[in-house]
Parts: C-alpha cells; structure tokens; sequence
C-alpha cells in the first residue's frame, strides 16, 4: 500500500523520536546504520519530512534531525501525506487505474474498507504511542540503536 519512502520515512520519523531531544540532534548516518536504509535515499526522504514541517535539520559539529514538533502532536498520517500523499488511501488494491465505486474491480469494495480502517489507524496513532508500545515491549521490534 505505501511506498519504500513512506516505509523507511515512518521508521526514521520513529527513530530520531526515540533519540532526539530538545538539545541533541541524530545524524543522518547514524540513522542510516541503524535502521540499514541507504544513507543517499533516506537523506531525500528527511528533506521531504523537512520541507513538510516535521522535521528540523541543523549542519554543523551537533547537526542532524530532530522533531519539528513533540512526537505527540506527530501522527502517522502526516508522515505519510509528506511523503506518498493521502491519494494513497484511494488507489486501487490491484493497480487499476479506472478502479472506482461507479466501475469497480473484483476487490473494490472489501479494499475500500480495508483502506479506510488504515487511514483511521494512521490518524489515530502518532509517535508517542508507539514509542510508548516499543518501551513497553509490546512492539515486535525495537528501535534503540
């Protein structure tokens, strides 16, 4: 359903909220390492996540990312809206481009609800929750390089 992009930009978002502060930024490489997303890629999609306002990118000897704003206030559908756009959430789950309601494919409508029920999901949890699900070690994975 989402892109590379939006995948490695949700896993970087998670990451420099888990290790940034106020006062300490994270480093392009470091996340790069850590998360094993090549660094060129992963510096395009930080750009795109700095140019939508969700992140802060400082250069310099203490230069890197951090959370343009608390990881509260960041849900995961703007970090998707920055990087594949909310069309997504409207595309066809086959690829056909004239799948509508009006001319629907064999699965238009059980993928319609399915989309639907991800998009509630991605508006509805923003970054504290899930740093609060890895901390609690309710997550599959941890994010703690």
């Amino acid at each position: 359903m989402f892109s590379t992009s939006c995948h490695y930009g949700l896993q970087a978002m998670l990451y420099i909220a888990m290790h940034s502060s106020k006062d300490k930024n994270v480093e392009l490489k470091i996340i790069a390492e850590e998360q094993d997303i090549p660094r060129h890629f992963l510096s395009k999609i930080l750009q795109q996540l700095v140019k939508s306002n969700l992140l802060h990118s400082m250069k310099g000897p203490t230069g890197g990312f951090k959370l343009a704003k608390s990881s509260e206030d960041t849900t995961l559908i703007e970090i998707v809206a920055a990087i594949d756009g909310l069309g997504v959430f409207n595309k066809c789950g086959i690829g056909f481009k004239q799948c509508n309601d009006k001319s629907p494919c064999p699965i238009h409508d059980e993928y319609k609800k399915v989309r639907k029920e991800v998009e509630n999901l991605f508006r509805s949890k923003n970054l504290q929750t899930l740093i609060n699900d890895v901390k609690e070690g309710n997550s599959i994975i941890s994010i703690t390089g």
